[in-house]
């Protein structure tokens, strides 16, 4: 039996209270209200109404931790040493286009640093989750990353940046969340990303470090423009000489 703490026990709920919205809306995308926000950047009602959720679960219990969402911003509360940082649905294109291939994000923060964090895809009932020095689960199992030596036999995922940049066997998903939980796993073995955002890496980050696997300081960068480089350990230095120029 996993002993886990009441920050991770609320997350879980929120994140299955928040998921019904999410599957109920994917099976009818085609009605779904979008707005442009950006390049290649959607954010949908769901969104909306996820993120509406996420806030009013987390905050039941912990009324004074702060947030930083994807959509709504910074919410800051008494307490702004503890920020529940979060993205509804990291993989909106994907969602947009029928691809079942999103999660639902929460990672809770403590003086700058991550101490739990959960990455949940709804559509494959996965729920992966860390805390600092208890280990990454997947679900009731014990995760750890790929233990391969051989780079040619690893698979990485970026963006279509890093997909353009470089010779590494390569997969771009959308979705940089699952990407980093299937680095936990082992499913990948690196996952690397430029300019991407805190409430993006921010739970997959303690899940690999936490699955034995190695990632940089995101927190040497501004929490809009982070670079991560994240992999098991023994290919990671070769990983990071082939992005030397990345």
């Amino acid at each position: 039996m996993i002993s886990i703490s009441s920050n991770l026990n609320i997350m879980i709920k929120a994140a299955e209270k928040a998921s019904k919205s999410v599957i109920r809306d994917f099976g009818e995308v085609e009605k779904l209200q979008v707005s442009k926000k950006g390049p290649r950047d959607f954010v949908t009602k769901t969104d909306k109404h996820v993120e509406r959720i996420l806030i009013e679960e987390l905050g039941k219990t912990k009324k004074n931790y702060s947030f930083l969402s994807e959509e709504i911003g910074e919410i800051k509360n008494k307490d702004l040493d503890n920020i529940w940082i979060i993205d509804p649905i990291d993989g909106t294109t994907n969602f947009l286009h029928g691809i079942p291939h999103f999660a639902i994000c929460i990672a809770l923060e403590t003086k700058k640093e991550i101490v739990c964090g959960l990455i949940f895809d709804p559509i494959k009932d996965e729920m992966f989750f860390a805390e600092k020095n208890k280990g990454a689960y997947l679900n009731n199992n014990r995760l750890r990353v790929s233990q391969k030596n051989s780079i040619d036999d690893c698979l990485f995922s970026s963006n279509h940046e890093g997909v353009k940049f470089s010779n590494l066997n390569l997969r771009y998903t959308g979705c940089a969340a699952l990407d980093l939980a299937y680095v936990a796993c082992g499913r990948l073995d690196g996952f690397f990303h430029n300019n991407i955002n805190l409430w993006d890496v921010a739970a997959g980050e303690l899940l690999v470090k936490e699955a034995g696997g190695s990632v940089n300081d995101i927190y040497q960068f501004s929490k809009n423009n982070i670079n991560i480089r994240a992999s098991s350990f023994s290919i990671n230095n070769e990983m990071l000489k082939n992005l030397k120029n990345f």
